[in-house]
C-alpha cells in the first residue's frame, strides 16, 4: 500500500542520528505482535529509527507509567486513554503536540468530526487517537428470532426499550431477562445524561445533580422489579465491564451495553448470532470516541522523530493494515475505508458498518474527562451495586455518591 495522500509528515523523517525509542503499552499478545509489525515497517524505512519494546496487562500499567514519569525516565512514546489523559496532561507528563499540528507535521485532518478535539486539554494538543469506537448496544438475533420479537432499532426511546424487554422475559418465560442493567456502567449514564443537554462532568465536578442520579437509579430499580432486568446476583459479574462476563454472551440477557468494537469478542462467546444498534435514546448522546491515545513524553530527547511516529501510527495505510480493529477503528477516515475492504470477520464489518452509520448522526465530542475519572467509575459501581443489592435506597445512593465524586475530583 502506498501512503496516504493527507499524511503530509512522512515525505520525510527527521535527521536524528541514529536512535533508539522506547514503547509502551498495555494489552494482550495480538497487540502486542501487531504494534512490534507494524513499527518494525517504520524501521525498515527510516533505518535510523529502532524501538525498544515494553508491554504488560491493563493492571498496574499507569501506576508503573507515573513512577517512570516521576523519575524523568517515561517511554518516549506510549499508550493512553481518557482515564488518564487529562491528569497527566496536568502533571506536564504529555509532550505538547500543538504547534505539531498546526504545521501539519501530526496531520489530524483526516480524523473524524470531534476525534482530534477529543485529544486536547485546556486548548493544547496531547495526544493522537490511535483509533475509534462509540458505545454499542449489544444483542442476541437468534434469541429475538425465536421468541418471533422484533429487534432494537436506533434512537428507540428508554420507556420503549424497557417495554420490549419486558417482553422478551416474559416470552422467554424468565429463562432470559430482556436486558442489562447498567446503573453501574459509567457511558450509559453519560449518555442517558446528554439525552437531557447534561454531562458527566462540568469542569472538575460532576454535570448532573443528585435528583438526575436519583432518576436514573430508579429507572433501572423498575426494571429489575418488572423482570425486564434480572436480579443484582445476576447483574453484578458484568458490572466491571469485562468481556466475559457480559449477560449477553452468558445467555442470562437479551442485550449487553458495550463498547461496539467489542461485538467480535462477544460473538466468539456465544453460538447465537448477535446484533449492533445505538444505546436507547437520542443517538446524537453518543460521539466518536477514542479508543486508545499515542502520546509523547515531555521529556524524550527526540520530540519530532516521537511526532513522526506517531503520525506514522495514525494516517499510514500500511500501518493501518496491520494494526487492523484491534484497538478499534482506524482513526483516519482513509485508513479505516482500506482496513474495511480486508475485513474477513462479520461481527467487525458490522461495527464497522454501525460507526459508519452512526458517524452522520453523533453529537459533539465532550472535552476529556477530568483527572479523578478512574475513580468516579468506581464509585458509581459501588453506588449501583448498594441499590441492586438493596443496601441503600436510589436517592440515599446518589448523595453519597455525588459527595464521594465531587471529593474526588477536587483533591
Amino acid at each position: 500500500m502506498t501512503v496516504l495522500s493527507g499524511c503530509t509528515a512522512q515525505a520525510e523523517a527527521p535527521k536524528d542520528s541514529r536512535i533508539e525509542l522506547s514503547v509502551f503499552w498495555w494489552g494482550g499478545e495480538r497487540r502486542a505482535e501487531l504494534t512490534k509489525q507494524a513499527l518494525e515497517i517504520y524501521t525498515e524505512r527510516y533505518p535510523d529509527v529502532t524501538f525498544k519494546f515494553t508491554w504488560q496487562g491493563n493492571a498496574g500499567y499507569f501506576d508503573r507509567l507515573s513512577t517512570e514519569a516521576a523519575a524523568g525516565n517515561a517511554p518516549d512514546l506510549f499508550q493512553i486513554d481518557d482515564n488518564y489523559l487529562t491528569e497527566y496532561a496536568q502533571r506536564e507528563i504529555l509532550l505538547d503536540l500543538t504547534d505539531y499540528v498546526r504545521s501539519d507535521l501530526l496531520d489530524l485532518r483526516k480524523l473524524s468530526s470531534g476525534l482530534a478535539q477529543s485529544s486536547q486539554v485546556t486548548g493544547r494538543t496531547v495526544a493522537a487517537a490511535a483509533a475509534e469506537n462509540t458505545p454499542g448496544l449489544i444483542y442476541n438475533k437468534s434469541l429475538l428470532a425465536r421468541l418471533d420479537l422484533p429487534e432494537p432499532h436506533i434512537g428507540m426511546s428508554y420507556a420503549d426499550y424497557l417495554e420490549w424487554a419486558e417482553e422478551v422475559t416474559e416470552r422467554s418465560g424468565g429463562k432470559v431477562a430482556g436486558t442489562m442493567d447498567p446503573s453501574a456502567d459509567y457511558k450509559a449514564l453519560w449518555l442517558w445524561l446528554r439525552s437531557q443537554n447534561k454531562e458527566l462532568y462540568r469542569g472538575r465536578q460532576v454535570g448532573f445533580t443528585e435528583g438526575d442520579l436519583t432518576r436514573w437509579f430508579d429507572l433501572w430499580r423498575g426494571a429489575r422489579a418488572s423482570k425486564a432486568a434480572p436480579k443484582a446476583e445476576v447483574i453484578q459479574p458484568a458490572n466491571t465491564g469485562d468481556v466475559t462476563k457480559q449477560l449477553v454472551a452468558s445467555g442470562k440477557a437479551a442485550t449487553s451495553f458495550v463498547w461496539s468494537n467489542q461485538l467480535s469478542e462477544l460473538q466468539k462467546l456465544t453460538k447465537d448470532k448477535l446484533g449492533l444498534v445505538s444505546y436507547p435514546g437520542d443517538p446524537k448522546a453518543q460521539w466518536a470516541r477514542a479508543s486508545l491515545y499515542w502520546a509523547g513524553f515531555r521529556g524524550t530527547r527526540h520530540p519530532e522523530t516521537v511526532v513522526h511516529v506517531i503520525d506514522f501510527l495514525v494516517n499510514d495505510a500500511t500501518a493501518g493494515s496491520i494494526l487492523g480493529t484491534e484497538r478499534g477503528l482506524s482513526a483516519n477516515l482513509d485508513v479505516r475505508k482500506s482496513v474495511e475492504q480486508s475485513l474477513t470477520d462479520e461481527s467487525m464489518k458490522l461495527s464497522v458498518a454501525f460507526e459508519t452509520t452512526m458517524t452522520e448522526r453523533f453529537g459533539a465530542a465532550p472535552v476529556p474527562p477530568p483527572k479523578g475519572h478512574a475513580s468516579i467509575k468506581a464509585l458509581l459501581i459501588q453506588a449501583a451495586e448498594s441499590v441492586q443489592f438493596g443496601q441503600a435506597t436510589s436517592k440515599e445512593a446518589a448523595a453519597a455518591f455525588i459527595s464521594q465524586a465531587n471529593a474526588a475530583l477536587t483533591s
